[in-house]
């Protein structure tokens, strides 16, 4: 890889494994469709002007009915299920679960008719990865104060709509430029929510910190998110770039661990080490494999 390459993906590592802090940091005084909403208008804003002059945009909206369904299922839904989980989890927590979306991911692929998704070795995977999910679920709420248990339930939603959603764009949107795809989907998420924002503004101004949080979600952890992994993307691969999904974790349990109090416990250590080696194994392609199953320019966002 070269120095370009690896700028790029550290850069990559840590804007994506950040998202969980601000979320956290948030929603202490916002309510999650005004996070939601401040992410994604924000970040729409930034890169509409973007796509209209490179003239992706223009080629994006002939396509908007599948890039709806992707923006529905990659971002308004996961996103809101998300904000309000880590009003009652860790964000570590939260960052750990979502890193087996490979697992959830594999799984999509075998019921889309990719019947290699299942091979010994991926299934091997598969239960490494459930098994650490349960080591960080069951260590989480077990114990006095533990957190309800529909908020891990949310992120494993999560986790089935960041594992699917790509599907959409690898078979309906793989010819149409990636930044016209984003830019479209993030207007039309913050359109989604504008209206249900307006109806839960708090009654003061928020503090500089949970105003910092949105704005650094939005053109930060999105906007330039996405700027950033496109020319990972066109640098180094997409198969190769998508390893910075097993970084993101170790950024989010770090953040939250140092500036929110959040745990740092062996049960954690222990579950991630299973989620990552069963990412790494589920995600393994055939020996012989010609077709590659995943989307090539669109990874997963946090």
């Amino acid at each position: 890889m070269t120095k370009r390459g690896w700028v790029l993906f550290w850069a990559m590592a840590v804007i994506w494994g950040v998202p969980y802090f601000f979320i956290s940091v948030a929603v202490d005084e916002l309510e999650p469709s005004v996070v939601v909403f401040g992410r994604t208008g924000l970040a729409a804003a930034v890169l509409l002007a973007l796509a209209v002059r490179s003239g992706d945009l223009r080629r994006a909206l002939p396509h908007w009915r599948p890039i709806a369904a992707f923006a529905i299922l990659e971002m308004a839904i996961p996103w809101i299920l998300l904000t309000t989980a880590e009003q009652h989890i860790a964000s570590g927590l939260a960052a750990l679960i979502i890193s087996s979306v490979p697992i959830f991911g594999a799984l999509a692929a075998f019921a889309l008719g990719d019947r290699s998704a299942l091979r010994p070795v991926r299934l091997a995977g598969i239960a490494l990865g459930v098994g650490g999910v349960s080591l960080l679920v069951g260590n989480d709420l077990s114990g006095d104060g533990a957190p309800p248990w529909w908020s891990v339930a949310f992120v494993l939603v999560v986790c089935v709509c960041y594992a699917t959603a790509p599907f959409i764009i690898s078979r309906r949107l793989a010819d149409v430029p990636s930044m016209g795809v984003i830019a479209l989907s993030l207007t039309i998420v913050g359109v989604i929510y504008a209206p249900i924002a307006a109806l839960s503004l708090p009654d003061a101004a928020p503090s500089a910190n949970a105003t910092g949080s949105v704005v650094a979600l939005a053109l930060v952890c999105t906007g330039l998110a996405f700027v950033i992994f496109f020319r990972l993307i066109e640098e180094i691969g997409a198969a190769r770039a998508t390893v910075i999904t097993f970084v993101n974790p170790v950024v989010a349990v770090g953040l939250g661990a140092a500036f929110l109090d959040e745990p740092f416990t062996l049960a954690i250590v222990a579950g991630f080490v299973l989620v990552i080696s069963g990412c790494w194994l589920a995600t393994r392609p055939a020996p012989t494999a010609a077709v590659v199953h995943a989307p090539e320019d669109v990874a997963v966002g946090s």
